[in-house]
């Protein structure tokens, strides 16, 4: 019996809707009867509560709306996710990425690597759409074939495709097998980047830089120098390799022997001091890095307004997108240039990240590669 002169029911029966006070025990035979409440001394009839006046209804239609909704979220999930690896994935097949031994076109093959690292505290939210974005640009841009893409996320459900420390060096392994004159590959990561103490003596600055798969804390970070070592020197003439990485501490990711100054216009030498090998086997290998070893990169809203993205990622497709005839060193200038325009604006992005820099992003996108080369006249094609 409520305001409106009505009774509540739960399983044990019939009270007042007002003072809840007890008045009939639960039975299915209850007569249309007027009650009037001992304590408050309202009157009701017990048969208004046989459909909507019950506790237990509202419960139950509670019940059941919470259902519904977590079905329909689990479905919309299972919805949302598509792979983006090509169904049987390249890494299961036991042939090259090109039909066959004797198919001597040049060959294009990609591997990207989006960590988001979802069970740590320093989760990032836009290596996802790095990824997706970055295959995108490679077909759409850059004619890469979809089944010669490998994709490694979290999101994936094949354990073979998620982003652990062996996972990476099978991929970087596979990217590179059998490669032979005029193929283009490219090395994309996208997550953590950290700084180690270099205990070889092959670092200028005494430091180490890695990349961290999303087992990084029980598995260990992958060094520059295995990197290195895993698709610079197989790399035979004719071959060319690109590695774009954003990532924090990424500058000389790949240990490449030179590296570019943007400020000078100049190629300078990054020979390992102990002189370790860092060269190709005659090929070429080029690194785009989201910034220099000393600095941390950006994942943020301040170009989209929308979802995240590493800011390296999403300026160097819009960029090359705007102008596809874009030179190495007009390509630098512009993710410069849009880096600043942002800082200018005031724009406000990750807050770990804004605890950190303020409200600036203090990244200078970094060139590095294998030989130097004219960057005002080469173009910058995948």
């Amino acid at each position: 019996m409520d305001q409106s002169g009505k009774l509540l029911k739960d399983t044990r029966g019939y009270s007042c809707g007002r003072c809840r006070q007890r008045l009939l025990p639960n039975t299915s035979n209850v007569p249309e009867i007027q009650l009037q409440c001992p304590a408050c001394k309202r009157i009701a009839s017990a048969a208004a509560c046989k459909t909507d006046g019950t506790v237990s209804y509202v419960v139950e239609k509670f019940k059941n709306k919470l259902l519904r909704r977590n079905n329909r979220q689990e479905s919309d999930d299972s919805e949302k996710f598509i792979s983006l690896n090509w169904n049987p994935s390249p890494l299961k097949s036991s042939s090259p990425p090109s039909s066959s031994r004797s198919d001597r076109r040049p060959r294009k093959r990609a591997v990207l690597v989006g960590v988001t690292y979802k069970r740590w505290k320093y989760m990032l939210k836009g290596t996802v759409n790095d990824v997706r974005n970055m295959r995108s640009f490679l077909i759409e841009s850059f004619s890469f074939l979809p089944q010669n893409i490998l994709v490694l996320t979290e999101d994936e459900t094949e354990p073979y495709l998620i982003p652990t420390k062996k996972n990476i060096q099978i991929s970087l392994q596979w990217l590179v097998n059998d490669c032979r004159s005029g193929d283009s590959l490219v090395f994309y990561f996208s997550g953590h980047g950290l700084r180690q103490p270099d205990f070889n003596g092959d670092e200028r600055d005494g430091f180490d830089e890695t990349i961290c798969p999303v087992d990084f804390l029980k598995e260990g970070m992958i060094y520059d120098n295995d990197i290195n070592s895993t698709i610079v020197w197989p790399l035979p003439k004719g071959v060319t390799l690109h590695a774009i990485v954003d990532a924090c501490h990424s500058g000389t990711i790949l240990d490449l022997v030179y590296v570019y100054n943007r400020e000078k216009d100049e190629w300078e030498d990054n020979f390992p001091p102990n002189g370790t090998r860092k060269h190709t086997n005659g090929g070429l290998a080029i690194s785009i890095s989201a910034c220099e070893d000393n600095q941390m990169a950006a994942d943020t809203t301040a170009f989209t307004e929308k979802g995240m993205n590493g800011a390296l990622t999403y300026l160097l497709i819009e960029i090359v997108k705007k102008n596809p005839n874009s030179t190495y060193k007009e390509l630098l200038d512009n993710i410069h240039e849009a880096i600043v325009a942002v800082n200018n604006s005031g724009c406000l992005f990750s807050r770990v990240l804004r605890s950190v820099l303020g409200n600036m992003i203090l990244q200078k996108a970094q060139l590095s590669a294998s030989e130097p080369f004219d960057v005002r006249k080469k173009k910058f094609i995948l």
